[in-house]
């Protein structure tokens, strides 16, 4: 049974998420703040965390911060902050995936099945150094690409973005933080960078790269990695 923390502070939310979650056999804790969601965290180990911004006693990326300071869970944040700069934040604090209020319950149980199967999957350790799709694997030690049996030939560029995304499988990985880890500090606003490499290593790698199944794009957040 996959066990879920719900952080949030509404409790007709609350009522409606618990309820929707039990009927397909989801586990379910609330806590009303963040100082119990910290503690039920430490106590229960919640396959996932669904988490609100707007808390009465913390900031909701406090919490984040405080999270992933000792363990990977999935955080996906619930919002009615819809700023861009509010969601950068967020994920750059550690949370794997934002959905803004009012939501589809239909979408939130989708994206927590997602984030559900994520964790059941381990992510790339160290020591496991190939990742392997159904069209192309990544040799991270030799620092290699192969498709169709050929070597697939990348810049440094490239392939440091596709470094980064693999070894995050599943995970949102946020444009700023790409952009900061391959074009430095000052290169941190300028988006039309990843979407020039981004198509490119599309060319490379996707069968049909104006769909791609391996590297998404999350609009407005970032890319993500679908091994």
């Amino acid at each position: 049974m996959t066990r879920v923390l719900v952080v949030e502070d509404d409790p007709q939310l609350v009522r409606a998420l618990v309820l929707n979650m039990r009927a397909r056999h989801y586990g379910v804790e609330a806590a009303p703040d963040g100082a119990t969601a910290l503690r039920l965290a430490v106590a229960g180990r919640p396959d996932v965390v669904l988490l609100d911004l707007g808390l009465p006693d913390m900031d909701g990326v406090d919490v984040i911060k405080a999270l992933r300071g000792w363990t990977r869970v999935p955080i996906l944040v619930l919002s009615a902050r819809q700023a861009s700069g509010e969601k950068v934040t967020a994920l750059d604090a550690g949370a794997d995936d934002y959905i803004t209020k009012p939501f589809s319950m239909d979408e939130l149980l989708a994206r927590l099945r997602a984030a559900a199967r994520r964790r059941e999957t381990a992510p790339v350790a160290p020591e496991a150094t190939l990742v392997s799709t159904d069209d192309f694997t990544v040799d991270l030690v030799a620092k290699k690409v192969r498709r169709a049996g050929r070597d697939v030939r990348l810049t440094p560029t490239e392939w440091h973005l596709l470094e980064i995304l693999v070894t995050h499988p599943g995970r949102l990985v946020p444009q700023r933080h790409l952009l900061r880890e391959v074009w430095g500090e000052l290169q941190g606003n300028k988006t039309n960078y990843l979407r020039v490499y981004m198509a490119q290593l599309r060319r490379k790698l996707e069968a049909d790269p104006s769909h791609p199944r391996y590297l998404v794009t999350e609009p407005g957040m970032g890319y993500r990695f679908e091994g």
